[in-house]
């Protein structure tokens, strides 16, 4: 086992996008690929958009994805609690220590001064912030004599914990994915470290927690890299630079017309899942279906999230798990934005199933079957399977397409009808389906034979015969070779479902 250690920190304020899940996976190669430790930490300090059951959906989906963990709620390790709601009392000490240091102030301003403040700067048309060029005027312990200060710390008055941020001073990022990124101090703000409740911020706890779990990389959204300026300075001010992780900040996944970043509303508008697992909130607005229930193969999905920013440097598109974690690199991560191409994500989908055992499609599939008041035997389900497999790209288009292997033909597509059944035929047809039942042996083979020797015996082609036969059989001119199907339907099947046909093709062109 290496000494990278890498960790998954999303925060419990509802359903997992799929961005946070290729934030996880990329850790996850990382780790595995390096030997490495791989460790999920439920980011949970923001209390007021905390919602019950997030958690446990973070769980569900990585599981679902196959992401395992070596460290986390519920498994326990070296360096827990895992939850940062459980580890609270560790960040006082920190915030204090960057204020003995210098470091760090109490800010004593109400939320009314604040939003005075803010309202004064934008009746100017500029934007408020709290730091070097406002902070000499604020309410704190810069401003306060030491007296005042004291007073107001043991009279139990509310206050901030904020990080001070020196003036004209250049913080560097050196960062995996985008190279030296340069911030200036001056265009930075003092943000806060503890809030008046007690909890400390994200980048408070952040930077704590990585430090004590020994974390060496961070590997987390674009979003970020404006914040790990503020970060640099906290390993900085803490003593703890000589140990701070190494960054690397990948790009957004951008909606599927490529403009903006893909957010949870685009799947509710497109009718696409951007979320692994379906999620019910307590809004209705705020109910999705995930990939899982779109009928997607969960290793597909992670193929096709490996995509999104990274790329092998090779032709080869389909990596098992254990492939992507051998091939992955940080360096082959891109800059740019990746587009979500959904149809891209089916396509990935599709190879899955057409390479996945036709017994295993059916174990898969016996659920929906059932829900849908199915009736078929394991042999049956099987072939089904194996007819059906490269004609869909989800698990549910299984059902969906071919329901007339479980049920009577729903609809007869009347182009066909009219194009192609002559009512003065109806006698040739009757004879090959008496033809028919009389072979002893039923295969796919002895059927075909059959159907062309009747063709040749009455000078037709295919073009007449097998539209009639598919379309009767399943109402449709798509799907899995006739043959085939006639062979798994079954003698009796067949001459039911092809009487019903002929019946309703000549009442269609009467």
């Amino acid at each position: 086992m290496s000494d990278l250690r890498v960790r998954f920190a999303p925060s419990p304020t509802g359903a997992l996008h799929i961005g946070g899940v290729r934030t996880a996976l990329y850790n996850y190669l990382l780790a595995k690929k390096m030997g490495g430790t791989f460790i999920l930490r439920i980011e949970d300090t923001d209390q007021t958009r905390y919602v019950a059951g997030a958690e446990d959906y973070i769980i569900r989906a990585l599981k679902w994805c196959n992401i395992t963990l070596d460290e986390g709620p519920g498994i326990g390790g070296e360096y827990g609690p895992y939850r940062q709601s459980e580890r609270k009392d560790l960040y006082r000490q920190y915030a204090e220590r960057l204020v003995e240091n210098g470091h760090a102030y109490y800010a004593f301003d109400t939320a009314e001064e604040l939003t005075a403040q803010r309202s004064t700067f934008e009746a100017r048309k500029e934007t408020f912030r709290y730091g070097i060029f406002t902070r000499e005027k604020m309410k704190n312990s810069l401003t306060l004599s030491k007296e005042e200060v004291d007073k107001r710390l043991a009279s139990g008055d509310d206050y901030t914990i904020r990080l001070k941020i020196n003036k004209d001073e250049e913080v560097i990022v050196e960062d995996l994915v985008r190279g030296t990124v340069t911030f200036q101090s001056n265009e930075l703000d003092d943000k806060i470290m503890l809030k008046s409740d007690g909890m400390p911020t994200y980048h408070m706890a952040n930077i704590v927690d990585d430090h004590l779990m020994k974390i060496s990389h961070v590997i987390r959204g674009e979003e970020w890299l404006p914040s790990t300026a503020h970060h640099v300075l906290l390993y900085r001010y803490l003593g703890w630079e000589d140990t701070m992780p190494k960054f690397a900040h990948l790009p957004l996944i951008l909606k599927p017309n490529g403009k903006g970043k893909l957010s949870k509303r685009d799947g509710d508008s497109l009718g696409i899942p951007v979320f692994p697992l379906s999620w019910k909130g307590d809004d209705v607005k705020d109910e999705f279906t995930g990939f899982d229930e779109f009928g997607f193969d969960p290793n597909a999905v992670l193929n096709f999230l490996a995509f999104l920013g990274w790329n092998p440097g090779t032709e080869q598109e389909i990596f098992s798990l254990e492939e992507l974690c051998e091939a992955f690199s940080i360096e082959r991560i891109g800059k740019a934005g990746a587009r979500f191409d959904f149809d891209k994500a089916r396509w990935f989908n599709q190879q899955y199933i057409i390479a996945t055992a036709d017994d295993v499609l059916a174990k898969r599939l016996r659920p929906a079957l059932e829900a849908k008041g199915y009736e078929a035997s394991d042999e049956y389900l099987t072939a089904f399977c194996g007819l059906m497999k490269e004609r869909v790209m989800l698990d549910t288009e299984f059902l969906d397409k071919g329901y007339y292997f479980f049920e009577s033909v729903k609809e007869y597509d009347p182009k066909t009808i009219r194009k192609k059944w002559k009512t003065e035929r109806l006698g040739l047809f009757e004879e090959l389906q008496s033809r028919l039942c009389d072979l002893e042996d039923y295969s796919a083979v002895n059927i075909e034979s059959e159907v062309k020797t009747f063709m040749a015996d009455h000078e037709l082609g295919f073009g007449d015969v097998l539209p009639i036969l598919r379309v009767g059989l399943t109402g449709t001119m798509k799907g899995p070779s006739v043959f085939d199907m006639m062979a798994l339907f079954g003698k009796e099947k067949v001459d039911n479902r092809l009487s019903e046909a002929y019946t309703h093709f000549s009442k269609a062109t009467v």
